[in-house]
């Protein structure tokens, strides 16, 4: 039997797996028993689905509609999001859809420019992925010279500072810049010296255009292409942890904070 290449077989199947499994042992169990399941004595295996079923499930609806956990793991959305940041994804944001098999069921918003948004990695779904939408189905986008034109319309920015939180030389040339994406003003990092990775593209229908803000350090639309409507998770709506490696310590400053 094949499965679809979409279907994305991580810690979501095996809630889905473990929720209906340790449902249909609780459904058996009432089932035979009746009124008298209470007075029976229960195995170890019946009494932990029994016990761990209400658990799964509502673990399971939490994290396939409601929220989920994700971790940082690079540099590639610097200054917004630092390495070891702990965010919390909204995942209805963009609709709802079932679990593993990714299918939206429920439209109820959609994704605007400037989101900062989690989608499967179009090369390997099987991968996480944070960037900001910079296009939707039918913009044309254009970034030369590290400046991003939308449509014809070049953005305007605002050079900031140096950015002097970089640990590694190269980074510690970088600038921070203060872009506005429709309604979102963001800060952005910009080697000057690095390559343009420039071009225009149209973005195609269903699809969208994504960036990092760490502009020369970022693995996104430019390289890899568009993002498919089906692969996004959701809105990356505010930083609930932090662990600063460098520190050793949570940077509390971060913790609660917005992202935008």
């Amino acid at each position: 039997m094949t499965m679809p290449n979409d279907i994305h077989w991580d810690f979501s199947a095996l809630l889905l797996v473990l929720a209906i499994g340790t449902g249909l042992v609780t459904w058996w169990w009432k089932r035979k028993h009746g009124d008298q399941r209470n007075q029976v004595k229960q195995g170890f295996f019946v009494e932990n689905c029994r016990g761990f079923f209400p658990v799964i499930l509502i673990v399971l609806v939490l994290r396939s509609f409601v929220i989920e956990p994700f971790r940082i793991p690079s540099g590639s959305m610097l200054p917004t999001l630092n390495v070891g940041d702990f965010i919390v994804v909204n995942k209805f944001s963009y609709g709802l859809r079932l679990p593993v098999f990714h299918n939206k069921f429920l439209s109820i918003g959609e994704p605007e420019v400037g989101d900062v948004a989690v989608f499967r990695y179009p090369p390997e779904p099987a991968k996480d992925y944070i960037k900001r939408i910079i296009g939707k189905p039918g913009d044309t986008i254009r970034y030369v010279n590290k400046r991003l034109t939308i449509n014809g319309e070049e953005l305007a920015y605002q050079y900031r500072r140096q950015y002097d939180e970089a640990i590694s030389f190269i980074m510690r040339e970088a600038e921070v810049r203060t872009e506005r994406l429709g309604d979102v003003e963001h800060d952005i990092l910009v080697l000057a010296r690095a390559f343009d990775q420039g071009g225009e593209v149209t973005v195609p229908e269903g699809h969208y255009f994504v960036m990092g803000d760490n502009r020369d350090n970022s693995e996104d639309s430019r390289r890899w292409g568009f993002v498919p409507e089906r692969n996004l998770v959701g809105k990356a709506v505010y930083i609930w942890m932090n662990w600063d490696s460098t520190l050793g310590h949570p940077d509390w400053g971060r913790i609660g904070t917005t992202i935008r």
